[in-house]
C-alpha cells in the first residue's frame, strides 16, 4: 500500500507539474518590424529570396501596426498578380516588370514610413 501511494504522489507532482508548465507557458509570436519587412523587399527586388521566406513573412498577419499590415496586404497582392509559383527555383525575379516596378514603389513607401517612425522616436 506505501508503495502504491508513493508511486500515485510521484504521478500526480509529474502531471500537476506539466499541467503547470504548460499554463504559465504562453504561445510564442513572431513580430515582424519595419526594417525586418523592408530588408526582405530589398531582397526581393535583388532576387535573393527564396518564394518559402518570402511566403512565411507576407503571409504572417502583422497585429501591432495597421500601416505595416496594410504594406504586406499590398506586397502579398503584388505577388498573387504579377508572380508566378516556381519563378525563383527557375532562376527568374520574384515578379514580373510591372510587379518589381509596384514593389519598389511599396518599398519606398515602406522607408519613408520607418523614416517618420524614427523620427518620432527621436523627438520622444
Amino acid at each position: 500500500m506505501a508503495l502504491f501511494l508513493l508511486v500515485f504522489v510521484v504521478c500526480l507532482l509529474i502531471f500537476g507539474g506539466m499541467v503547470g508548465l504548460l499554463l504559465l507557458s504562453g504561445t510564442p509570436r513572431y513580430r515582424t518590424e519595419p526594417a525586418q519587412l523592408l530588408e526582405l523587399i530589398d531582397r526581393a527586388l535583388q532576387s535573393q529570396v527564396s518564394e518559402t521566406e518570402w511566403n512565411a513573412i507576407i503571409g504572417y498577419p502583422i497585429r501591432h501596426d495597421d500601416t505595416l499590415d496594410g504594406i504586406r496586404r499590398r506586397a502579398q497582392r503584388l505577388v498573387d498578380e504579377h508572380g508566378n509559383h516556381g519563378r525563383v527555383t527557375r532562376g527568374k525575379p520574384l515578379l514580373d516588370a510591372t510587379g518589381q516596378e509596384e514593389l519598389t514603389a511599396l518599398r519606398d513607401h515602406l522607408a519613408r514610413h520607418l523614416a517618420i517612425q524614427e523620427r518620432q522616436r527621436s523627438v520622444k
